[in-house]
């Protein structure tokens, strides 16, 4: 069945102090990636790993993770499911922050990212009819149930490079493509994922309304915050959906 997962985007850099865990450092492709080894015993005799997106401190901008590393890092772990989180925009006025969304789709609007896993001449063409994993949803979707958390349990992922965030114009584009939150960090995971045969979900908080929507201007340190009050009940989630996998 292979080992698991959980990747922690914004707000979510670490565990806390009563999650005992060990620090490895996994070689790949020229560099390091530093995995949290964690102590569960739901899923022994399986391992469960947890990985910072953006490192300790939130140091790695969007657009300065290596993302193939990432992952090549957890097939080296035998890891074969992942969950993660991400810290969206709305595009929508009915989906409010704080609102939890599992999505089924996205639309790829990056241009510098990495756009497959494969190297060299191994290589081959990926079906993405079920963008992501219906294991690891269905997985979200019976977790939070069973917590009584109130999630969407549909909707569509806009992936851009960011760091900047985007312009108004953009989200009424986004939204008129049928797009529902926007994000910079999501979608790479799900194709390079895809790719490596790994089952891939995640679980998207609603941090803010994109541009235009609000006559607030958009902070990070706002978005943040609102990611670290709701980690508790996303951690919960992770953590349930996390066993009922194994």
């Amino acid at each position: 069945m292979g080992n698991l997962a959980i990747i922690g985007g914004t707000g979510f850099e670490k565990l806390p102090p009563e999650f005992f865990g060990e620090t490895i450092s996994v070689d790949v492709a020229n560099t390091e990636v530093e995995v949290m080894s964690i102590a569960d015993n739901y899923i022994e005799p399986r391992s469960i790993y947890f990985l910072s997106r953006h490192g300790r401190g939130h140091h790695l901008a969007p657009h300065q993770i290596d993302y193939r590393a990432n992952i090549e890092a957890l097939v080296k772990l035998g890891v074969k499911k992942i969950l993660a989180t991400n810290a969206v925009g709305s595009l929508r006025g009915d989906l409010t922050p704080g609102t939890l969304l599992i999505p089924h789709d996205f639309i790829d609007f990056t241009r510098k990212r990495p756009l497959t896993y494969f190297v060299g001449s191994e290589w081959r063409h990926t079906d993405f009819s079920e963008p992501y994993s219906p294991v690891i949803r269905n997985a979200l979707l019976r977790a939070a149930e069973e917590l009584d958390v109130p999630v969407v349990s549909r909707g569509i992922y806009v992936a851009v490079d960011g760091p900047r965030f985007e312009t108004p114009a953009e989200v009424r584009m986004f939204a008129l493509l049928g797009g529902d939150v926007v994000g910079m960090t999501g979608v790479q995971e799900a194709i390079l994922s895809r790719e490596a045969g790994l089952e891939y979900g995640t679980v998207c908080l609603v941090t803010n309304y994109a541009a235009g929507l609000s006559l607030e201007p958009i902070d990070h340190e706002a978005v943040s915050k609102m990611m670290r009050d709701h980690i508790p009940t996303i951690r919960e989630m992770l953590f349930q959906a996390a066993h009922l996998l194994c």
